[in-house]
């Protein structure tokens, strides 16, 4: 507006009404392209109903044309047997044309029609019908038809990486959903609600789908209700994609470390908690599993070199002795090229004190004399003059000890406090 009409009450009234109206425009749109989650919800379930609803149909229609069928062949034995001269019994009629199979109907051989498994007799029939409608309804490029057929289809026989690379190859169409989306969408949606898990392999591809898609709220559902197999590469697709994508980066850690822990790979699950920052809930986690070597927790703070990690191995934790030794762990820091992270290390012992740096290598029964002559050395070059002369002193004053030389680079502290 300009400023003359924006002091005018006419251009004024007239412009509120045109904010009105397009107010109203808006809000009847979002009303129908929008809709609560908890429609969604009650769309889900009425879903469930229908399909339940759908294959009692399809049972009873099914048995009601097998019923049909075995009556018309029985229709036709028995007007052969009236004309014969029916020297046997029926029975024995009905055994001999099943056995030498005289008898062909439009629907099939008799033998299979007076079985007491009707599905022999179809089965072959309706998977073939399917696999072919679903081949024509690509053709005709109908192709959200052609996904409810595929996601829909008996024994899941349309439910395969064949199917997926049919949708693949149709590739993304302007103006409407992808295929290959809806696929996926539906696949899941549909083992959620008969608890028929899909396999590893759709699993995959179905992820891989909705991350590049960065539809990553459609992976959070998938991953965390329906029924799904879980595999390494699925986890570390979904790890490398919260790389990528710092800002969803934590959700990715949590689904990720879901997956990880499905499969028992507890180190990279362990991870996933350390770079969530949750290092009370990665110490219990440790304590869960036992088979951690310090192996592992080193490469450990070296993926993931959180200094409050660091602090919780190299303690008592729960009254269990540290899982790691302090002084080979700042050692190892500063061996990978992690100067900084040893250096922040170094910086928290030194506000202890003496006392602390005392109970720290007393409660160390793994860091040799030599390492802590190697620590303070460490230590005296990036400035610790002090923590330098601590460290050395409390190797000094230990019982039986007088001089420290390079003598003792096989001695443990520990043997020290036991002389």
């Amino acid at each position: 507006m300009t400023l003359q009409e924006s002091v005018s009450l006419d251009a004024l009234t007239k412009y509120l009404k045109h904010l009105e109206d397009k107010y109203a425009e808006i809000e009847q749109l979002m009303s129908k392209k929008y809709l609560p989650a908890q429609r969604k919800a009650d769309l889900d379930e009425e879903m469930i109903v229908v399909l339940e609803r759908r294959d009692l149909a399809e049972n009873l229609n099914n048995e009601l044309q097998f019923r049909h069928q075995r009556l018309q062949i029985i229709s036709q034995a028995l007007t052969l047997w009236v004309k014969s001269d029916m020297s046997r019994s029926f029975q024995d009629f009905m055994e001999h044309i099943q056995k030498n199979k005289d008898l062909h109907g439009e629907q099939g051989i008799v033998e299979e029609l007076l079985e007491d498994d009707r599905g022999k007799a179809k089965e072959a029939e309706v998977l073939l019908y399917y696999v072919e409608r679903f081949n024509e309804l690509i053709s005709l490029g109908e192709y959200e038809k052609a996904v409810y057929f595929a996601a829909n289809s008996p024994r899941r026989i349309l439910q395969n990486i064949g199917t997926v690379s049919k949708f693949k190859a149709v590739g993304k169409i302007r103006g409407k959903p992808f295929p290959l989306l809806l696929f996926f969408e539906a696949i899941f949606s549909i083992s959620h609600a008969f608890r028929h898990p899909v396999d590893a392999e759709l699993t995959l591809e179905g992820i891989k789908c909705g991350l590049s898609e960065k539809r990553l709220d459609l992976v959070i559902n998938w991953v965390t209700q329906e029924r799904l197999t879980f595999s390494e590469e699925a986890g570390d697709v979904i790890f490398d994609y919260g790389e990528q994508d710092t800002y969803n980066k934590a959700k990715c850690l949590a689904l990720a470390q879901i997956i990880y822990s499905e499969c028992g790979l507890h180190k990279k699950a362990l991870l996933c908690l350390c770079k969530q920052g949750q290092i009370q809930g990665a110490m219990e986690y440790i304590q869960q599993f036992k088979d951690f070597t310090s192996d592992d927790l080193m490469q450990l703070i070296k993926l993931c070199p959180h200094t409050e990690l660091i602090q919780c191995l190299t303690k008592e934790w729960n009254g269990k002795p540290p899982y790691l030794s302090f002084g080979l762990a700042v050692l190892h820091l500063f061996s990978v090229d992690m100067k900084k992270v040893g250096i922040k290390l170094l910086q928290e012992i030194n506000k202890g004190g003496k006392d602390a740096v005392e109970h720290l290598m007393i409660n160390d029964p793994f860091c040799s004399l030599e390492e802590w002559q190697e620590l303070a050395n460490i230590c005296l070059q990036n400035g610790f003059d002090k923590l330098s002369n601590d460290i050395m002193s409390v190797l000094q004053s230990q019982a039986g000890v007088t001089e420290i030389s390079e003598e003792d680079d096989i001695v443990n502290l520990m043997q020290h406090v036991f002389w």
